[in-house]
This record gives C-alpha cells, structure tokens and sequence, in this order.
C-alpha cells in the first residue's frame, strides 16, 4: 500500500486544532461546535454530497445506490447482515439523516437506568440523566426545529395513512401523538404551512447552493429528500460548521487512528465517489495522513467500533468493554395489508412518518412506541418477500445465497453488492402499510472482527419478551385497522432489520465496563472522543437521532473546556468597505475547443484583504466549456492575489473554483498566474494570462488532486475587456474612495516590487 503525507508540501502531514471522522447526528453537531468556538476543523466523510435532485429514484439509479466499494458502489445505502440481524446505514455527506425519517425524540426519562439487569446476564448502565441532557437536547432542536406534523391543517389532515392509524390507536385504547418532525412544512418560521414552497435562506448559507422547499407530502424521507425539505445535518449543521471554517472532506475514509506525544494521527483513503464507479478494495488504495490536537470519532455505530477494533495495537489500553452493548434499538418492522374488501391507506402521501403510538416509558416490560410508516423504495426487497410477486426468482436466489455463505461461514458481512443485484424493477406495492416499532431491546450483543471484517454476535433470543410487546401492540392496531399483520419475512428466522444499530464503545463510569467516561472521552486517551451511536450504553428506546446530537453537543461543551480560553472580547469593529469587479478571460484548451471564464471578485473587507498574507476574495461566475457541457456555474470560489510563488521576487495569482458539471458532477478548476520579471516586456503578460486545469470531483485549495487533469488550457483578459474590468471596479462602505485608493496603491506596489528598477 502507498503511502503519502498530503497537502502540507513538507512530507509531513497536515495538523488541524479538531478532526471529525464522519458527518452523523454525533459528527456535524461536533463539527459546528468546535469551529463555531474557533478551532481549525477538518471531517471527514467517506460517501460523497446529495444535494436536493440528486437522491436516487428509478430502478437503475437504486441499484446502484448501495455503499461497497469492492464492488465499484458508492452510493447512499449501506446493508449489512449479522447474526440475528440485518441492518441498513447511511454513507454520505450529513450521514443517516439524509435517509431518517426526520423523527426527533427525547429519551424518556424512566429510561435512563442507573442499572438494570438484563435477561442473558450483565447489566444496561447510564452514566447520566434526562435532566443532564435536556439543555443539550434544547440545544440541537433549536437548529434542527422539529415540528408536529400539522395533522389539524390542510391538506395534511387528509393524510390517509396519519388518520387511520389515529383512528384505530384511538379504537384500541393506545395514545397517539403526531410526530416531531425535522422538516419545514413553512417557508419560514410562524408562516402557515403549505406542500412546494419556496424555504427561505438560512443565516449560514446552504453549502449545496441549491433551493430548497416545503415538503411535498411525497412519502420519499428514506430515500433522501430531494425537495430538500428534510432539516438535515448539510443543510443545518454542516452548512454552519462550514460558515465558521470547517473543512468538509467529502470521498475520505479514516482506516488507522495512533496516538502522538501530544494528539493523534490518522491514516485514511480518498474514494474515487464521483468517478467512474469502478471496483477499490478499501486496503488497496493509496494511504493519507493527518494529524490533529483532538479526535472526533463519528463514523456510525459500525464504522466507529470497526475503526477502533482494527486498530486496537495502536491505541494500547482500550478496555475489555470494546464491542459490547450492541442492539439494534428495537427496531421491528411488520406490514397492514387489506381484508375482507378494506384496503389499508397508502403509505406514499405524507412524511414517511407522521405519527406515534404509545407512551414514551412504554407502559410494562422494557418499552416500545408504534409509529406509521412510508413506503420507500429501498424496502422494496423486503416487500417482494411479502408478496412473493414478481420478484420469486430474484428473491428465491438471494435467500439461496444467504443459506450458503451462512452455511460456509463466510465472513463478508456487508451485503450491499447481493441488494444491488436483488433489487429489481422497483415496483411498489400497493396496499401493504408498513408499521415500525422501536424501544428497548436488550443490549447484549458482541461485536469483533472475522478476517478483518466486522462481525455482530447479536440474537433476539434475550429479547423475545420485548418483540411480542410489541407485535402484540401492532397486532391491536390491526384489528382496529380491520386489516390483517403479516410480520416481515425474515422474523420466521427471528431475525430483525435495524437502521437504529447502538453501543459498541458504550459511555460508563468506570473503564472495566465502558470504552468512555460519562462526556464521551475514550478511557486512557486524552482529548479522543465517541460521538455518535457507538457510546450509546444501551438503546434509546425512541428513534435515538436527537439523543445522540445532544450526547454529541455535550461532548463538545467539555472538549471545548479542555482548550486555552478563548480570545478577548474586544469592542466591535468598525464597518469594513468591500471591493467588486468583473473580470472576463477568453482563451482555448490544448486540444483546441474554446474557453472562457466570466467572473465577480468580491472583496468583502479590503482592509484585512491587504494585511492577510494570503490576500483572498471570493470569486462567482460562469466557465464557457463546450467539451464538458457548455456553461458550468461557479458553485463558489477563491482568487489569491500576489501571493509568494516560492521564489525571490517572483508572485502568483491563483484561482480555485469548484464548478457544477453535467449531470450535477462536480469539477474543480484551478489557474495560476505566473508574476515574474523576465528578459523582455512582460509585464502584461504575466497578468493577463492564466494556465487552466480542470479536475473531476472536488478538492480544496492547495490540494493536490489525486488524478491527472481532465483538460487543461489557457486564457488572456484582452485590452477591451481589461478596460471593461476597470470600469466594473466598485467600492462599497463607509470610505469606499479610500479603499479604492489603498487597492491601488496595494497593486502597484506589489508590481513595483517585482519589475521596478533592479528588481531582476
């Protein structure tokens, strides 16, 4: 395997104040935390970024919308199969909560066990209380703003599947409540709500740069939101920690974590996510390293534990409790289906879910609520089981494979290959009305490795009190319903499907019985922290997104504590004057094809873009490029002036835009002015012609991208269109004349510095 020390030019690695492995509920609230306080934050995301309109939809695009590299996918849906459960994560920039179903619930307290025996043996310990975490909680919703669903407002009162279940929770004797929902339903806070429109900006930007919209009662939340009307962690969290500075890494994957005399270093992979999709064993690719003061990580539940598991020699004194406490929340998925001439509601109008069934504390036993659910495509493979229709052959050979590598001990546990190839035509299937249970079921699964690959030990033998509650509550529902209940196929094996895995780095008090402290800090490793479900000590007994943001939030209050105090207040500064002008380059690629950049340079603060070493405006705009689909939008962009080109007397202006290309792939281009005296007159020269390449994917500037360019050229600001460029030039502030004249005085100096008179 190669090895490369990437971006500081010095053969050693970069160092940044806080890296952040994953984008989850525990990566993005952390990522926001600690660049919002001033730390140089760098996450990194293995999956690539969705922006709304590019969720997958046809039958083509959802098989190949499956995470597994080996098998050149990169895509959303991470499958696995374990030993008594099957399981489907997120891989993607804003992890599971581009594919949740926005549910955002406070774990009850009664739940919050101090310690509670548990039927296979062992116990379930919480380190802390409700009343530690509801500041915390307080917190995250005030950014994620989760609603009720309005079910007394139209249309969303008509809402079928919502007032059914309504109506026979209310037949049974059951509670029911709508839903708290992370979606915006109004285009803005305290105006009515309404299906398609517009959603104002949000203080922070959006990093996609794409519209937004209400939500469109389409029933797709699972399968990503491409009316990006979902409150998800790219459009909220991430979008903030990016505002503040946060570097967000999207085709990086941490593979090694070791500890350094003061910090960690961590080795990772770069994906090839926006390429050509072809197949990348994770260990054949080509090593990275960067070095961090502290260490986030948030990798999932199973990214998490694998990580920490993979690199157990290397972080000596990483306790017995490592893998323990696994469970998949509780999830337990069964289907209504129509009898006797009444058809159950269609699950495809509304949120996927809208409603829940029961008490928070779940009345007797360990505890369960009942909540409606939407027909997303990705269960498509579970509905073939329950209609057999179709999809016999497909389904009938999956399971045939399943039987023998079971059979074989084979030891691949991701299944997103075997899914890509089961998926079929993507049908949907009308009449069958998912249910969803969730609650506490018992923690006392084991995780490890099998021939390097993350293996579950995990059954719902302990847990069996538990899934009758809750199929005994769903069975109510269905005679109030007047429909009948078919359990999901897989449970004749008593198996279970969870997209909620917890523990495996479970929090505690003491390190014989947890791998972190009550805040989330690794025993024995100072400053490297568990952020998302992988510390949880137990299932959350509600959907545990919420709780696992503000175990994540927490977390961040105490990292931030063990840090220098934070700079001085001082008086606030002056209003700054800002500087804009057009600027129009015309050249051509190598092979011939013409080009021609159209741009806006932005200076927001001419002042400190003079005193800042780097001297860098923003840049937007256009890129005219035939050969890769005409006129490409500059997403967002920077421009370097005079900036030193490593050599005596010489400069460089530099440009790094990232363009959005055909199809919404992303290109990055970068140009580079060269600012030298010369034999000859060449002082025009050099400031009007820029050597352009243009690279697939997108990397940050001073990056070096992974692969050669895609083309490359070059273009010239001609003599009418530097005079246009003058003209454009415009001040804006409280001392614009006097802005203009220091940018001017800036400029020329700069020149003088490198052509004046001895300067060669």
């Amino acid at each position: 395997m190669a090895e490369t020390s990437p971006r500081s030019g010095t053969g050693h690695p970069e160092r940044v104040g806080a890296l952040v492995v994953g984008s989850g509920f525990g990566g993005a609230v952390a990522a926001y935390r600690l660049a919002e306080a001033g730390l140089s934050v760098v996450v990194l995301e293995r999956g690539r970024a969705y922006p709304p309109g590019s969720f997958p939809r046809t039958p083509v695009e959802l098989g190949r919308a499956l995470w597994d590299p080996s098998e050149g996918l990169y895509g959303l849906f991470d499958v696995w199969r374990f030993r008594g459960c099957d399981s489907l994560v997120s891989s993607g920039l804003g992890g599971g909560s581009l594919i949740y179903a926005n549910v955002l619930l406070r774990k009850d307290p009664h739940w919050f066990v101090p310690r509670e025996e548990l039927p296979g043996g062992g116990h379930e310990s919480w380190p802390l209380t409700r009343a530690d975490l509801d500041p915390h909680y307080d917190a995250v919703e005030s950014v994620l703003r989760p609603v009720p669903y309005p079910v007394d407002t139209e249309p969303y009162a008509r809402t079928p599947k919502t007032r059914a279940l309504r109506e026979a929770a209310g037949r049974a004797g059951l509670p029911w409540s709508p839903a708290p929902l992370a979606v915006s339903f109004a285009p803005r806070p305290g105006a009515p709500p309404g299906p398609g429109l517009p959603l104002a900006d949000e203080p922070y930007g959006n990093l996609h740069g794409v519209p937004r919209g209400t939500c469109a009662l389409t029933g797709e939340c699972d399968l990503g939101c491409n009316n990006g009307a979902k409150n998800t962690l790219d459009h909220t969290y991430l979008s903030a920690a990016r505002h503040h500075g946060a570097e967000l890494r999207t085709g990086h994957q941490a593979v090694t974590v070791e500890p350094l005399g003061s910090g960690y270093r961590v080795g990772y992979v770069v994906h090839d996510v926006e390429g050509a999709g072809r197949p990348a064993r994770t260990a054949d690719l080509p090593r990275h390293f960067i070095d961090c003061d502290r260490l986030v990580l948030a990798a999932g539940t199973y990214g998490t534990v694998h990580l920490l598991l993979a690199n157990r020699a290397r972080l000596p004194g990483l306790g017995p409790a490592l893998g323990t406490r696994f469970c998949g929340n509780g999830d337990l998925l069964t289907f209504l289906y129509g009898r006797r001439g009444r058809p159950v509601p269609p699950p495809d109008r509304g949120p996927v879910i809208t409603g829940v069934v029961g008490e928070a504390d779940g009345g007797t036993g360990r505890g369960h609520i009942v909540q409606d659910g939407g027909y997303p495509g990705f269960l498509n493979w579970l509905a073939e089981g329950v209609r057999l229709a179709g999809g016999a052959g497909r389904l009938a050979a999956f399971a045939a494979g399943l039987a023998l590598d079971r059979a074989l001990g084979a030891p691949d546990s991701n299944l997103s290959g075997e899914i890509a190839a089961l998926l079929g035509p993507g049908r949907g299937f009308p009449g069958v009305l998912p249910l969803l249970g969730v609650g506490r079921d018992v923690p006392d699964g084991v995780m490890g490795l099998r021939d390097g690959r993350l293996d579950v030990r995990w059954t719902t033998a302990t847990s069996r009190a538990y899934y009758e509650g809750v199929r005994a509550t769903m069975r109510q529902l269905a005679d109030a319903m007047e429909a009948g209940h078919l359990d999901n196929p897989i449970w004749w094996w008593r198996r279970v499907v969870t997209v909620h895995p917890v523990g495996g780095a479970p929090l505690g008090d003491r390190p014989e019985e947890a791998v972190c402290d009550p805040y989330g800090e690794v025993f024995g490793h100072p400053r490297l922290y568990v952020a998302d479900g992988a510390a949880l000590p137990g299932p959350v007994g509600v959907n545990p997104s919420l709780t696992i943001a503000a175990l994540a939030d927490r977390l961040s209050t105490r990292l931030l504590e063990d840090r220098p105090p934070r700079r001085v207040r001082r008086p606030a500064p002056a209003p700054a004057t800002a500087l804009t002008f057009a600027e129009v380059m015309r050249g051509a690629l190598a092979d011939g094809p013409g080009l021609v950049l159209h741009l806006t340079v932005t200076v927001d603060d001419v002042d400190a873009f003079i005193d800042s070493p780097d001297h860098r405006a923003a840049v937007r705009g256009a890129v005219d490029c035939d050969p890769l689909g005409g006129r490409l939008s500059v997403r967002e962009g920077w421009f370097n002036l005079f900036v030193p080109s490593g050599l005596p007397g010489r400069r460089r202006m530099l440009y790094h835009l990232l363009l959005d290309g055909p199809r919404d792939r992303p290109l990055t281009l970068t140009g580079r002015k060269e600012v030298g005296d010369d034999p000859g007159p060449d002082l025009w020269a050099d400031t009007t012609t820029l050597a352009v390449e243009i690279h697939h994917g997108r990397h940050a500037p001073g990056e070096e991208p992974a692969q050669a360019p895609l083309c490359s050229g070059v273009v010239r600001v001609g003599r009418l269109d530097f005079v246009r460029q003058l003209a454009s030039m415009r001040a804006t502030g409280p001392a614009p004349l006097a802005a203009l004249a220091r940018f001017g005085e800036f400029f020329a100096g700069e020149l003088w510095g490198v052509y004046g008179p001895g300067r060669r």
